[in-house]
């Protein structure tokens, strides 16, 4: 599992404070970049020397209870599953002070080629820690 926490910045938030409700998607980007980081993976180091980039395909998300302006969230990232060009993580948003989970998502992205966005093979090296790290 990853982990990794954030404040939640005025720019995260409605006018009432309240985080608006697709920057949770941001934020579960943010766990998904640093769960391959920790890795040893960067995204832009993919796309440069692989040639490779990993897009959502599918999502489904519940919005269980807000986070405010200036709370501390933790977002909670794991893989489900693991296919030749496919991953499925499974996201949780805490908020650290209330100690409660405040979203859940699951997320399938595909790896593609940068070029022409076709499906491709997730390279061996990233499998081979994706397998390890379950």
């Amino acid at each position: 599992m990853s982990k990794h926490r954030y404040r939640v910045y005025y720019e995260d938030t409605d006018a009432g404070g309240v985080v608006f409700y697709a920057n949770y998607l941001k934020f579960i980007e943010r766990g998904r970049t640093e769960y391959l980081r920790d890795l040893g993976f960067d995204q832009g180091s993919l796309a440069k020397e692989k040639n490779i980039v990993f897009v959502v395909k599918s999502l489904s998300a519940d919005y269980l209870s807000p986070a405010y302006l200036d709370d501390m969230i933790e977002v909670q990232t794991i893989i489900k599953s693991n296919k030749n060009a496919s991953l499925v993580f499974t996201q949780k948003i805490l908020s650290l002070e209330k100690n409660t989970v405040l979203f859940n998502a699951e997320v399938k992205v595909v790896s593609v080629l940068k070029n022409n966005l076709k499906p491709c093979a997730i390279p061996q090296e990233i499998m081979e820690k994706l397998n390890g790290r379950k």
